[in-house]
């Protein structure tokens, strides 16, 4: 399924800022969903002029709410409706006004209620939200949905407005912020608790509050209950600006229990006028503590990555030595290869030793490595080593072998491709895509040498590469002369062609 940005770039001719905005929208309608009960579905008109008229519209985005039965239980996104099968998506967008199906719409056995609502930026109607209310499954007013249902009104309309989602929204905080399920506190406009949802008088209650919310002056009342003042000032400043109509960003604080709270506020200003705020709150108190735990495990982690790559820097010195005591120039050969390929793992764990998520930025790590690569080279021949592309940032299970398989198919290109007195030169070619890495090392050398295959070397370089290929990265490799266009016949060099899947499930 194509993405959001994919979908308007093919079906609209809407503007870089216009498609940041309906971005916005969508990072923040979770919200709208479940504080009205129902799905929201963004529709588009499919033409460059943004005029419905005439015109078709396809539906770019979806969200189900969790805190109701999903009108659409299929996947609705590249639906197409016409203006005359859905006419509030045209009337929304001509009279920039929330448009409601007077009877109920039955779609598969199913009964809803539609509502089209224009999106507004920049005093232009840019898009209509469909707000699809499932009504086979009964629900008895009661003080939640009332509150939650006139909080969606107020939002709905200051999205016709254009005023939400605020410009400036961090999506960070959009993802990461508590929603209606964690806790819903509803302000008027005075800074008075009108609502409480169950789970928001919980969190209160966890930080140290033991009565009723509702009633109270909720900024003074949390400023008391956090324990940094510092952490109190800033929550409850972010309350007041709330009410005074600037939106906050996510802020977390330590209560004076020991609990952990997020606090995200939102003004309430539909048409204009001021309505009081709301207030999401979620008591994060244990993930916190898994949090924890879990940084004091990746310290222990990257601890031991940092003593491996010691281990072996110690190994590969102890190697060095044995390597210039010894008379055969066989062995010192052999010895030099070893050293290389310890130094190679070790500069994979040191490379973790630092990281924070287990991930290697390979761009970084080959430039320490290739250049180690090089010195194998003889004095008689000049190769020169470049690199086309970028390896980008890789898991710590797939960095090990791939380094270590880069650096044989280079050190190989290097030692036997180029015979003494002759330059040359090796390129790595590298195409990233969401789900494979291909690597093409590529020389100008003297090309494979007749009857070759892979499967039968019995090179130990060839023969390592072949094992973590096929083992460790499931990948595959081919190797291939590579010819002149003008002469078939004539042989320029070699490419290796190494492909892995960059997930894991593949």
């Amino acid at each position: 399924m194509s993405t959001l940005a994919e979908l308007l770039a093919d079906n609209t001719g809407l503007p870089g800022e216009a498609a940041d905005h309906l971005q916005t929208v969508v990072a923040e309608w979770q919200l709208l969903a479940d504080l009205s009960f129902a799905d929201f579905l963004l529709w588009v008109p499919v033409t460059e002029d943004l005029q419905p008229d005439g015109g078709d519209f396809v539906c770019v985005a979806h969200a189900r709410p969790t805190t109701a039965p999903t009108a659409h239980p299929e996947d609705v996104v590249g639906t197409r409706f016409t203006v005359q099968e859905h006419p509030q998506l045209a009337k929304a967008m001509r009279e920039v006004r929330i448009c409601r199906e007077e009877d109920p719409h039955w779609y598969r056995d199913l009964p809803m209620r539609r509502e089209a609502i224009p999106v507004r930026f920049h005093d232009e109607v840019i898009a209509v939200l469909s707000r699809e209310t499932n009504l086979a499954a009964p629900r008895v007013p009661s003080p939640l949905e009332i509150a939650y249902l006139g909080s969606a009104g107020d939002l709905c309309q200051m999205i016709v407005d254009g005023t939400f989602p605020p410009n400036g929204t961090n999506a960070t905080d959009t993802h990461t912020s508590p929603r209606v399920g964690d806790g819903l506190i509803r302000l008027d406009s005075s800074g008075t608790v009108v609502f409480a949802s169950p789970n928001g008088l919980s969190a209160y209650h966890r930080m140290g509050h033991e009565s009723d919310l509702v009633g109270t002056r909720l900024a003074p009342l949390t400023r008391s209950l956090i324990r940094d003042p510092f952490d109190a000032t800033e929550v409850s400043h972010r309350i007041i600006e709330a009410l005074d109509g600037k939106p906050s960003s996510r802020t977390e604080a330590d209560s004076r229990r020991g609990a952990v709270v997020l606090f995200r506020a939102l003004p309430l200003r539909p048409a204009g006028q001021a309505a009081g705020a709301l207030v999401l709150v979620r008591d994060v108190t244990e993930v916190k503590r898994r949090d924890r735990a879990l940084l004091s495990k990746d310290a222990t982690i990257r601890e031991i990555h940092h003593r491996v790559k010691n281990n072996l820097q110690t190994v590969a010195a102890l190697l060095r030595l044995q390597s210039r005591r010894t008379t055969s120039e066989e062995a010192r050969l052999a010895l030099a290869e070893s050293v290389r390929r310890v130094t190679s793992i070790a500069l994979v764990h040191e490379a973790l030793s630092i990281s924070v998520d287990e991930r290697v930025d390979l761009d970084k790590l080959l430039d320490n490595v290739l250049p180690m690569v090089g010195e194998v080279a003889t004095a008689e021949s000049q190769v020169g080593l470049s690199r086309k592309g970028s390896f980008g940032v890789v898991v710590a299970e797939i960095a090990t072998p791939l380094v270590m398989v880069l650096a044989e198919l280079v050190q190989n290109a290097i030692e036997h491709a180029f015979p003494a007195g002759r330059s040359g030169k090796v390129e790595l070619i590298v195409e990233r895509s969401a789900r494979w890495l291909d690597v093409v090392i590529r020389d100008n050398g003297r090309g494979l040498p007749s009857g070759f295959s892979l499967e039968r070397s019995d090179g130990l370089g060839l023969q390592i590469v072949r094992t973590l290929v096929e083992s460790e990265l499931r990948g595959s490799l081919s190797l291939r002369k590579v010819r002149t266009e003008a002469s078939a016949a004539r042989v320029t060099g070699t490419e290796a062609a190494l492909r892995i899947p960059l997930s894991r499930r593949l």
